[in-house]
């Protein structure tokens, strides 16, 4: 157990963030999050976090309001979530995208470096930082090549994290994060829309499940194990970055298999490829070598892609049919 008991978790109430608060409450730290707006709180956090965390509105934009918060609550280590998020947003409103994912890293840093130096930092950053890549798999050292505003603004925080390690000794990394899913996960992410159209069918709420490519292929993993390879990056002695990526693909296709296959189903008879949807082919497959993170900080997923699939699907179908 870390001698750091008091966390800060900006976007608290997405996945990752809320994966993150429960995992620190696990190991006996105050948690505080971050939100950008509170209302409706209670439908964006699960249950067991609304009354063990205490929650701060920030709306990103303003350094003051940050350094406010850290005299304030006094956090020793800090995880920033608060980003839009990829999947079909990448390519929307490159402005605020590039605010948001890029530059409020750097108030985040300045803050810690005006109020306490000691803070450690952890950013939840992209693949997409590789976009184009010019080699597979990708590791620390592949050369990043982003093709979206959103992965050339995680790649521009991921390189002020570095300057504001080198040149002010802020103890801050990068956690270069493949595609990582859960129960959680948004609806505009194929995963999760996936899983839950697969309910909706099983339960007689829908028959058709129209999809882009599906021999589409992607490193996935589950969050919640991302969330704790975070955890670790920050237990270290050095701040360095890491990839954190399963290693292995999987298609579309078998995530369909697999998702309808929990639920007794042939998703061939459900499932329509749209080529509407279709996005353009990657030349270079996307896939993470987390050799760094699994020498220095021990580090291997527990959950594989058909248990993790199957976890989305029973967890769709008790939201669906309301039981616990």
């Amino acid at each position: 157990m870390s001698n750091l008991s008091s966390a800060l978790i900006t976007g608290i109430t997405g996945q990752d963030g809320s994966y993150m608060a429960e995992l620190l409450l696990s190991k006996g730290y105050r948690v505080i999050g971050t939100t950008r707006d509170s209302k409706n709180i209670k439908d964006r956090l699960p249950d067991c976090l609304l009354n063990n965390v205490e929650l701060v509105t920030w709306k990103m934009l303003e350094k003051d309001d940050f350094l406010e918060i850290l005299v304030n609550y006094k956090p020793t280590e800090i995880y920033n979530f608060a980003a839009y998020s990829s999947g079909t947003g990448m390519y929307d409103d490159p402005v605020s995208v590039s605010e948001v994912n890029g530059m409020a890293v750097t108030r985040i840093l300045e803050a810690i470096r005006e109020v306490d130096c000691s803070i450690r930092f952890c950013q939840a950053s992209s693949r997409e930082i590789f976009g184009e890549a010019i080699e597979s798999p990708q590791n620390e050292t592949t050369r990043t090549n982003p093709r979206s505003p959103y992965g050339a603004a995680k790649l521009y925080a991921d390189s002020m994290i570095q300057i504001y390690r080198q040149r002010y000794g802020v103890f801050a990394c990068s956690a270069i994060l493949y595609n990582h899913e859960s129960p959680r996960r948004g609806l505009n992410f194929v995963t999760r829309k996936i899983t839950q159209e697969a309910a909706k069918i099983k339960l007689g709420l829908a028959n058709k499940l129209h999809l882009g490519n599906i021999d589409a292929q992607r490193d996935w993993g589950y969050a919640g194990d991302y969330i704790s390879a975070m955890w670790l990056m920050l237990q270290q002695e050095q701040a360095e970055d890491y990839v954190i990526a399963t290693g292995k693909v999987h298609s579309v296709r078998q995530l369909c298999e697999f998702a309808f296959e929990r639920l007794g189903l042939d998703y061939h008879d459900y499932v329509l490829e749209d080529s509407s949807e279709f996005r353009p082919a990657e030349p270079v497959l996307l896939t993470g070598c987390a050799d760094k993170a699994r020498c220095q900080l021990g580090w291997n997923p527990s959950i594989g892609f058909k248990e993790l699939v199957y976890m989305m699907v029973d967890a769709d179908l008790r939201i669906l049919t309301n039981t616990d």
